[in-house]
């Protein structure tokens, strides 16, 4: 599923990486729990999720993951803007809560991780 094609189905708006915006996503994973996220082994991954702050941009570095989507109207600050530019990461961000955007991409063909 294509960037531009989450950003419409979550009434989410890029907030950094639009250049990715045409880039391909296979699977999605929704959670809260970075330590979980640590934990992941999969290639072309969309992290959705409400935690908002520094450690959500680390965490996906050292996991490689470079799509993230902040719901619930979660809005990114400065620096953690800086550090999703550094490690060229594609950020949205979606009114939606949790629950409903993950239930949106699955069920409009987003594949989940399990």
């Amino acid at each position: 599923m294509q960037i531009s094609k989450i950003c419409q189905l979550l009434s989410a708006r890029i907030i950094c990486g639009e250049e990715l915006s045409t880039a391909q996503i296979e699977r999605g994973y929704s959670s809260d729990l970075m330590s979980d996220v640590l934990t992941l082994d999969t290639d072309n991954l969309l992290l959705i999720t409400g935690m908002c702050n520094l450690q959500t941009i680390r965490t996906s570095e050292m996991a490689d993951i470079r799509f993230i989507v902040f719901v619930r109207n979660k809005k990114v600050n400065d620096d953690m803007l800086a550090l999703a530019k550094e490690n060229n990461l594609c950020i949205l961000e979606s009114p939606f809560t949790l629950f409903k955007a993950s239930g949106i991409l699955y069920q409009a063909g987003l594949k989940p991780v399990y």
